[in-house]
């Protein structure tokens, strides 16, 4: 027999070209899926910078809330400010009273 003989069939030639097509197809959806889902990921990423500075600025004002909460509620400042607005004072020795509370059991 001669090679010129042997052709192999047409449908087998053609399934050939339709398997390649179909295998282009599915890459370039391949890509088209990564490249989206590249965007997708890129946008979420700026998202989570820009909340992480919000939190940051939120943690700095915080930290600086406390400090001023701190200088406000020191004792001498409110002893100060006692004295000076309130016209109170300390107590001397004979001005304080010790007052006893006694309560009562419960008869049953």
């Amino acid at each position: 027999m001669s090679r010129a003989a042997v052709q192999p069939p047409l449908v087998a030639a053609g399934s050939g070209l339709v398997s390649a097509l179909l295998l282009t197809v599915a890459v370039l959806a391949s890509a088209v899926a990564v490249i989206h889902v590249k965007y997708l990921t890129r946008i979420e990423f700026v998202e989570l910078q820009t909340l992480r500075a919000a939190r940051d600025a939120l943690d700095v004002e915080w930290g600086q809330l406390q400090l001023e909460e701190a200088a406000l509620t020191t004792h001498t400042r409110v002893e100060r400010a006692a004295y000076q607005r309130l016209n109170m004072h300390m107590p001397t020795g004979d001005e304080v009273r010790v007052v006893e509370v006694r309560v009562r059991a419960e008869q049953p």
